[in-house]
Formats: C-alpha cells, sequence, structure tokens
C-alpha cells in the first residue's frame, strides 16, 4: 500500500495486493469481504481485425504477434487508464454504504462495488499475464493509486460520491461513459483484451441502470427540487464529456489506424472516420443517448416544472477546444467571465446546496420512492458469469 514496496511476480502475487488494496479504502464489507472474483473472457464476434491498418488479419492472441513496440505500449495505455477508473470508482463511493435510503439499494452498492472491482482485477490480469515486468508494476501502481488522494489518472475519479444524489447521477452518467469506452475496447485487435469486455460491458448496464432508475425514483417522490437535481446532471455530465479524451487527439487517431480501439458504433457505421475527431464524435454519442435518457426521466416530473436536460457539450470543460470557456449550460451561449462566475453557484453544486441535499435524506423518510418488484441485486450477480471461461 503507500509507502509500503509490493513487488509481483506472479498473478496469485498481485491477488495478496488485492485483498489488501479493498481493506485498505474501507470497502469489504458485507458480501464484499467473501466474494471469488474471477478473470473472465467471452466471445468475440470475429477473430479478424474489424478496422484499421491491419483491417482483415488475424486478432493478435498475444504481444509477440503487435508488429511494433509503440503498439504494444499504446496498448498497454489503454488498459491502465481502463483499471484504473474502475478501482477509483469504488474508492470514490466508499462512504455511502451506511448511508443508503434502503435494503435495496446497499445490496445495489455492494454490487456495484465487486463489479467494478472485478474489472479492475481483470485489467490487472491482463497486464500481468501479458506485460512482462511492465505490466507487473503498472497493476501495482494501479492499486498504490487513491482517488481519495487526487492520485488517480482522470480528474473526474479524484472526486468523491458522497451523498446519493452524486452515487445516482455517477452510475447513470460516468459509468455511461465506461459502457462507451468498453464496447469501443469490444472491437480490439487484441483479442483477450477483446474477450474481457463481454461481461465486462454486461457487468456495467447494471451500474447504469441502478443510477437511470435511482434518478426516475428520486424525480417520482418529488421531495429533491428538479432545479438541484440539475445542479448534479451539470456536474457529472460534463465531468463525463472530459473522460472521452482531448478533441484531435493523436493517441486516439493511431489507436484506430492500429486497431486497438474502434469508433463505439463500429460494426454499424460504414462511413471512414475521421480520424482527427474521433474523441469528439463519439462525445457526441454519447450527448444524444444521455439526452435521451433524461426526457424519459422527465415524465416523472409533476406538471409544470421545468424540464432537466443534458448540459451543452462545451459547459464546465477542463480539456479540449472549450477548456476553460464560459458557456451556458443550457442555452450554450458564450458567457463574460464576470458574469459566468457570478452565474456559477445557479449551474453546479454550492456547499449549500449540499447541505440542503444532505437535510432532505435525512429528514424526508421518502425522498427516494420505494423500489418495487426486484430481486434481489446480490442474488443474482452471478448469474452472467455461468457461461463464462475462467482462468
Amino acid at each position: 500500500m503507500p509507502g509500503k514496496v509490493l513487488k509481483i511476480g506472479t498473478f496469485s502475487d498481485w491477488v495478496g495486493l488485492f485483498d489488501e488494496w479493498r481493506k485498505d479504502v474501507g470497502v469489504n464489507q458485507g458480501e464484499v469481504a467473501g466474494f471469488k472474483f474471477d478473470t473472465l473472457y467471452g466471445a468475440i464476434e470475429t477473430d479478424e481485425i474489424q478496422f484499421g491498418h491491419y483491417k482483415g488479419r488475424r486478432k493478435w492472441e498475444n504481444l509477440r504477434q503487435i508488429p511494433t513496440q509503440q503498439m504494444r505500449d499504446a496498448l498497454m495505455n489503454l488498459i491502465v487508464y481502463q483499471g484504473d477508473t474502475e478501482f477509483a470508482s469504488v474508492e470514490q463511493q466508499r462512504w455511502l454504504y451506511e448511508t443508503a435510503p434502503t435494503d435495496y439499494d446497499r445490496k445495489a452498492l455492494l454490487r456495484v462495488w465487486i463489479e467494478e472491482m472485478r474489472h479492475g482485477w481483470q485489467m490487472c490480469a491482463l497486464l500481468v499475464d501479458h506485460f512482462g515486468h511492465s505490466g507487473k508494476v503498472e497493476a501495482r501502481k494501479m492499486l498504490e493509486r487513491r482517488a481519495f488522494e487526487n492520485k488517480r489518472l482522470l480528474g473526474a475519479f479524484n472526486v468523491d460520491v458522497d451523498n446519493w444524489m452524486d452515487f445516482f447521477t455517477y452510475t447513470d452518467f460516468v459509468d455511461r461513459d465506461g459502457k462507451f469506452q468498453l464496447q469501443m475496447l469490444k472491437y480490439s485487435a487484441f483479442a483477450p483484451l477483446g474477450r474481457s469486455m463481454s461481461y465486462m460491458l454486461r457487468e456495467e448496464a447494471f451500474h447504469m441502470g441502478t443510477g437511470n432508475d435511482g434518478l426516475a425514483r428520486v424525480v417520482r417522490a418529488g421531495k429533491v427540487p428538479a432545479w438541484l437535481i440539475q445542479k448534479y446532471l451539470n456536474k457529472w455530465i460534463s465531468g463525463s464529456y472530459d473522460l472521452f479524451g482531448t478533441d484531435h487527439s493523436s493517441s486516439a487517431h493511431w489507436a484506430y489506424v492500429w486497431g486497438i480501439k474502434g469508433r463505439y458504433d463500429e460494426p454499424k457505421n460504414a462511413h471512414q472516420p475521421d480520424l482527427d475527431d474521433l474523441n469528439d464524435y463519439n462525445r457526441n454519442l454519447y450527448r444524444d443517448e444521455v439526452a435521451g435518457l433524461i426526457e424519459r426521466i422527465n415524465r416523472h416530473l409533476p406538471a409544470g416544472t421545468q424540464p432537466l436536460y443534458a448540459p451543452d457539450i462545451k459547459f464546465n470543460r477542463a480539456i479540449g477546444r472549450w477548456a476553460g470557456q464560459k458557456f451556458h449550460p443550457h442555452s450554450s451561449a458564450a458567457m463574460d467571465d464576470k458574469v459566468y462566475e457570478q452565474q456559477l453557484s445557479e449551474f453546479l453544486p454550492t456547499a449549500a446546496d449540499k447541505q440542503l441535499l444532505v437535510e432532505i435524506i435525512h429528514n424526508e423518510k421518502n425522498w427516494i420512492a420505494e423500489k418495487t418488484g426486484a430481486r434481489d441485486p446480490l442474488e443474482t450477480i452471478a448469474e452472467p458469469r455461468k457461461s463464462a471461461i475462467n482462468l
């Protein structure tokens, strides 16, 4: 752990480090403690590379088959970043267990933790099994970083998710970015990475469903004002826009050319990609999907309530062409710096907003509508694994 040098010689050595990590960050409660983590590989659609310079050739099963060291390095970097987000999300949510609004939500939280941990486990398995000494070093570093020490690789994964409005918004929209990333990696020319995605995507679906249904239940209950919900949408969706990466990204360009990461809609999209605009292309697909989901949530608002919306893609951006620029989240109009700073408290949650939300959660028994007709999340957690290849 931090300050302690741990060497990884085999994957079993890494498992011990993983066990120490979950105890150290305080997420070893309940079913987490006894869960048996597996490395799961599913089927891939085709054995042929589906895009890029090597299209039509057989997918690579090991690093020796990958033509250049530069390509191998880029592939390892993609795996490291993906795994880092998985462990980070568990660290971000570590405070929520005791404050769950219902027993169902507590069990759903535990399932989300377990599956995010398994996703990190899966990425570490790829690093340890395929990338030699460098992969073992990166797997160790992944479990030495901490979100609450601001050491995770992407900024959105260093922010605490310390209340249940955060959690539902995060799992609906940040995990939805995760779905996009996993889908793009599913088409990878590196077959073990592609096979890893099948079960990760199935598990991610539960996380997104938990968030989306949770938000709908909050809206149906009518205790949290819509203007406050909107601020949390603005916070996490704008952060998710950044997770797609910079505009005009050379990394995305070459990842596509080399066949290691595709577009989100790769099999269905017959058009040649704009290699200079891949990140923004996928970001806009994400924004369209998010906007549609919010429209569905709006059906639960009382008549006459200002509808919720997906913030403009230029709002509150920290990277890319819009980084640091001032735009209205709804109208997309450019704003004067001074006016923007004066109105920012109307767009994003403030300390006072957070306190109001805490009071609503503590004082309003029915601040979230009851979850009805659902199976126990922990009873169904093993079902997608029945046909997996366990290695």
